[in-house]
């Protein structure tokens, strides 16, 4: 047994128990502050040479400060639980079950978590920090507002790694990319007029109605072309009147545009306008506004376009490399999230980034979400391989 096995055998355990740790610490989105707090104080015990907590609630701790820089990125926060009573396990036990690690952010992203802060531990202790500098990062509300966490965690501390990895679940598999979205507002005009005299008024209701035909039909023509595709759901509407007796004045919907790799900003927008056009009706960016665990305010502009690293860059080589030490054979195949992250953040600043984390990501925010404690484990074997292979 060598030196790795040694130190990967030793930890096993106690990795595996922080995970059961967090993931028993409730942390819903804006509610983070036990679990960001929880971390800094084990990353202080395990070595990490510096701990911050930004001014937004992110924790990042620090090893090494040499040349090259690495960043492994968690979101602690999850979404709600809402239908405890009809889980298997309950959602904050951190029970093992059958191999198992269960209960709400088991697979989003919890088990990533620990396995990043641990690695960046065991890296140390192996010696392959020497002339690195590694960042390990768990950040907030990535719920909502994906990437404006590590946006606000860069310009607050000045800082701009050479290469990322994001950690969401993967079946750990390297991800080369993801789709972008863009959400969207649409908002219809009326004139209101009481229930009895409909004549007089204007229903912004019915003005939608054509618009939300349009939206349906405009789906099914994307879901004609290729894979990886795009996607557009309307997913709220609502309505504005002076009473149930009354002809409503405005409508509402909210658009969710996924983005396939090849479709342009400029492309997403004429969509909107054709969807607007003829109707009395306009259209803008969703834009959310929440606020963190500190009371910082948070303004986030959900319009992201897609990414892809290319498999023969640094960063794929090196996490290829990874993959091999750890599996003991090549990757079979690539994935490619339908889903957007806080990847976002990383490439719009030019920072070579892959992704790869343990867990089935379509049993995120599903009831009876569970995570194989063995992938665990082999995660966190991939993030310090690729701090090895990091040159």
């Amino acid at each position: 047994m060598n030196e790795f096995e040694i130190i990967m055998q030793e930890a096993e355990k106690e990795l595996i128990t922080f995970a059961q740790e967090l993931v028993r610490i409730r942390s819903y989105s804006g509610e983070e502050e036990e679990i960001i707090r929880f971390i800094a104080e084990k990353m202080k015990a395990l070595g990490y040479e510096d701990v911050v907590i930004d001014a937004m609630g992110n924790v990042i701790g620090r090893i090494g400060s040499g040349e090259r820089a690495i960043l492994f990125d968690s979101h602690v926060d999850t979404v709600t639980v809402t239908d405890e009573d009809k889980w298997d396990v309950p959602p904050f036990s951190g029970e093992i079950v059958d191999g198992s690690l269960y209960g709400r952010g088991s697979v989003d992203m919890k088990s990533a978590a620990a396995a990043s802060i641990y690695a960046g531990a065991m890296a140390k202790r192996l010696g392959l920090a020497e002339g690195k500098t590694i960042y390990v990062s768990c950040t907030v509300f990535e719920e909502d507002c994906d990437g404006e966490n590590l946006k606000h965690l860069f310009k607050e501390l000045n800082l701009k790694p050479d290469y990322a990895v994001i950690c969401e679940p993967a079946d750990n598999l390297i991800t080369l990319g993801h789709k972008g979205k863009a959400q969207v507002v649409i908002r219809t005009r009326g004139v209101a007029a009481h229930g009895s005299a409909p004549e007089k008024g204007k229903n912004a209701v019915y003005e939608m109605a054509e618009i939300i035909q349009r939206v349906e039909k405009l789906n099914a023509e994307l879901m004609k072309k290729e894979k990886p595709r795009g996607t557009l759901v309307l997913s709220r509407i609502a309505s504005v009147s002076a009473s149930l007796n009354a002809v409503p004045a405005e409508c509402e919907i909210y658009l969710d545009r996924r983005i396939a790799p090849g479709e342009t900003e400029e492309a997403v927008r004429q969509e909107m306008d054709a969807l607007v056009a003829g109707k009395d009706a306009t259209w803008e960016v969703g834009t959310l506004r929440r606020k963190s665990w500190t009371g910082m305010e948070i303004c986030y502009e959900p319009f992201h376009p897609a990414w892809k690293i290319e498999e023969g860059d640094e960063l794929t080589l090196a996490s290829k490399a990874a993959y091999e030490e750890v599996f003991g054979n090549e990757p079979a195949v690539y994935d490619f999230w339908d889903f957007s992250t806080n990847a976002v953040t990383t490439v719009g600043m030019g920072i070579p980034t892959i992704g790869f984390g343990p867990g089935e990501y379509k049993l995120a925010h599903m009831r009876n979400e569970h995570c194989k404690v063995s992938q665990i484990l082999e995660a966190c074997a991939f993030y310090i391989r690729v701090i090895e292979k990091i040159r």
